[in-house]
């Protein structure tokens, strides 16, 4: 089976290109960019091209490029594209890339696919994929895609495109943007060093968090942000509820606070059952560090 990468040279396509290789695929990435493609040849021993036209010769096509140069590509893609081939978005929204894909793939089996975990991972056990079927044929697709994904150890769901997007505002929209946000306000701090030196393990977890998002790329997560349909409402609220609590602080309302914090734990022991085991699974995580 041949398998053509296009956006194969940044760090998802290079992910997937090294997985497929070790399942014994034969991978082409496809990219703009001649010195970009030819560190990435020398790196997984792969075959490379800048022209587009290349895809003819894959059985499967999976894109890996951002959001906002989603449309453009599959649009410059679409006419080259047959009846007998797969094709897979691995973006990390999912309406817009569907309906691009809709609009533009004429000939070719469509399906929207988001494996929600970075580079860094070693491996597909236990990693996360949402799979995005719209239709019947999708959906016997996306079966296929699941039991291969499976049979590999991740854990796959199926859902629309619209109830992707919606969690994904929260899991990954909300997530960034609490942590840039904490960044932002932490990196001027004079003794930010030394604060690391003495910090608690619970500051050592934000700090990892923040460090984590930072040094990613800031064009992905900037199109991340600006692409995720109601990122700017969950943002909202997030606001709203900085003002509040800030302002109980201001005004030292001790029992009003002390409810609050009690009424939200009560509704996260509600939801997750393994709710008191937070605070080891801290220490957990930075014993790993």
């Amino acid at each position: 089976m041949k398998v053509a990468i296009i956006g194969g040279s940044g760090k998802m396509g290079s992910w997937f290109a090294r997985f497929l290789l070790k399942e014994g695929k034969d991978v082409l990435l496809i990219g703009r960019s001649k010195p970009k493609l030819e560190k990435a040849r020398r790196r997984l021993n792969v075959s490379i091209t800048t022209d587009i036209e290349d895809v003819k010769q894959a059985d499967v096509i999976l894109i890996s490029v951002p959001v906002g140069h989603f449309e453009e590509t599959v649009k410059r893609l679409s006419p080259h594209t047959h009846p007998d081939q797969t094709i897979l978005d691995i973006t990390s929204v999912k309406s817009l890339p569907v309906e691009a894909m809709h609009k533009y793939i004429k000939r070719g089996r469509v399906l929207g696919m988001h494996p929600v975990f970075g580079p860094g991972a070693r491996s597909l056990v236990n990693q996360n994929f949402v799979l995005t079927p719209t239709d019947e044929q999708e959906n016997r697709l996306a079966e296929k895609v699941r039991s291969y994904l499976e049979t590999k150890g991740a854990k796959v769901r199926l859902m629309t495109p619209q109830e992707h997007d919606d969690m994904m505002a929260v899991i990954l929209g909300l997530a960034h943007f609490i942590a840039i946000v904490s960044a932002d306000s932490l990196v001027n701090f004079e003794r930010l060093k030394e604060m690391e030196a003495i910090s608690g393990i619970t500051y050592k977890v934000l700090l990892t968090l923040v460090e984590s998002v930072i040094s990613e790329d800031p064009e992905l997560y900037a199109s991340l942000q600006m692409n995720l349909p109601n990122l700017p409402d969950f943002q909202k609220r997030f606001q709203q509820n900085c003002r509040e609590w800030a302002e109980l602080v201001k005004q030292k309302d001790r029992q009003q606070f002390i409810h609050r914090m009690k009424a939200i734990r009560e509704k996260l022991e509600a939801n997750n059952p393994d709710f008191g085991k937070a605070y080891d699974n801290m220490y957990k995580i930075t014993e790993g560090l």
